[in-house]
């Protein structure tokens, strides 16, 4: 007979999403109990943080431990293509907020805000896996399988997903849609850069544009020990077209582009490269009855403008909230002080993909003689201040940059 612990707070998965939203509950006196597949550190990608992701650290009480961890700092964005550069430094933009970051290993990060999230009071149990859900009794019911085998049932109160690209409930509920986002392929791994000092800024992430054709792009974001993540990222056709292993394509495709050759002309590529095709998800609903969906675990854009960690704080943010005030007696309208609440700015960062991808949020930000304030309010979403309706680009994002595609053509 399978044993069956309660518990208060349930979250699936210990990455950013999950141990930021322990820490906001252990901040209301909650119980806490994080499920965890994997052991940490592991690798992932994400690893350019935007500054609005500092204020959800502050909140959460981690931000000391992730500044003595000592990661890289950042300071903005670079655009490349070809002859064009042109960059943003983020603590020039129209929000208010913190305006600096960091680039960041995930598999130390993730872990550090893990430790970080058992400190206060979080309980972490590594390499368990959910393998079951049922959310329609009075309280949900989850299965968990141990490292040894053994099958044990967890009843809580409420289940946070903050499972990522496993997306553990949406799976398990059947709450998956097709993403409205093509389908789209990455190469990616870490090197040994071996970059000459003065000839690139480490304090910002570096966007390459392939120089014939719009939608292929790069990502070079330097970390603190010398080394960088590279990717590129294009439709699955684009890519079968390159042979080899997974490192030679990403070698061939990175060097099509003269600046990043001359870049990275003495690197080291010391880590065999990965490839993942279909990361874009939707799901029919964020919540449900005792559960919402953090993250990666509800819907994941495109990783251009390094959007994914910000929106798994956010999400943190608003479902621990929500859940303090349904403690307190508060009635919980989960669909817009939770998903409408989210999706307002996830929306205002898919307008600007959208743009990005058609060619038209390029024509903007290589424009020669943009308006300052224009381009600080440019700025500020780049920086992670998609919620920030004082903005018009936010209060506005399509009609806004409508108009300026065509401005700019």
């Amino acid at each position: 007979m399978q044993r069956t612990e309660r518990h208060d707070i349930l979250i699936i998965g210990a990455g950013p999403a999950g141990s930021v939203a322990a820490a906001l509950l252990k901040q209301q006196g909650r119980e806490v109990l994080i499920i965890e597949r994997e052991i940490f550190p592991r690798f992932s990608i994400g690893e350019s943080l935007l500054p609005q992701s500092m204020a959800y650290l502050e909140e959460a009480g981690m931000l000391r431990a992730v500044i003595e961890a000592g990661f890289q700092f950042k300071n903005g964005a670079a655009f490349v293509r070809g002859d064009r550069y042109t960059d943003f430094d983020f603590r020039d933009k129209h929000s208010e907020g913190w305006g600096t970051t960091y680039q960041v290993q995930r598999g130390r990060f993730d872990h550090v805000l893990a430790m970080e999230a058992e400190r206060q009071g979080a309980e972490v149990r590594y390499r368990h896996e959910v393998i079951a859900a049922d959310m329609d009794g009075e309280r949900p019911v989850v299965e968990v399988k141990s490292p040894d085998g053994e099958v044990y049932r967890i009843e809580a109160n409420f289940v946070l997903d903050a499972s990522g690209f496993g997306r553990i409930l949406p799976r398990l509920l059947k709450l998956e849609t097709p993403s409205d986002f093509p389908v789209r392929g990455a190469i990616f791994t870490h090197i040994e850069d071996r970059i000459p000092v003065g000839t690139f800024d480490r304090n910002k992430i570096r966007i390459t544009i392939h120089r014939e054709h719009v939608d292929v792009w790069y990502w070079l974001i330097p970390f603190a020990d010398g080394r960088c993540s590279i990717g590129v990222v294009a439709k699955q056709d684009f890519l079968a077209q390159y042979q080899g292993s997974d490192t030679e394509r990403l070698q061939a495709l990175v060097f099509e582009d003269p600046a990043s050759q001359a870049l990275l002309a003495n690197a080291q590529w010391d880590t065999p490269a990965r490839h993942i095709v279909g990361y874009a998800a939707n799901v029919t609903s964020l919540y449900g009855k005792h559960f919402a969906l953090l993250g990666n675990a509800g819907e994941f854009l495109d990783p251009v403008f390094s959007s994914g960690v910000t929106i798994a704080f956010k999400s943190a943010s608003l479902a621990s909230d929500c859940l303090r005030r349904q403690a307190a007696g508060e009635t919980v309208d989960w669909q817009n002080d939770y998903a409408v609440a989210l999706k307002q700015g996830v929306d205002t960062f898919r307008a600007f993909v959208e743009s990005w991808y058609a060619g038209g949020f390029q024509r903007i930000i290589f424009h020669e003689n943009p308006p300052a304030k224009v381009r600080r309010n440019i700025c500020a979403i780049l920086a992670g201040y998609a919620w920030d309706q004082t903005n018009p680009y936010v209060a506005e994002t399509k009609r806004r940059l409508g108009v300026l595609e065509e401005l700019c053509k």
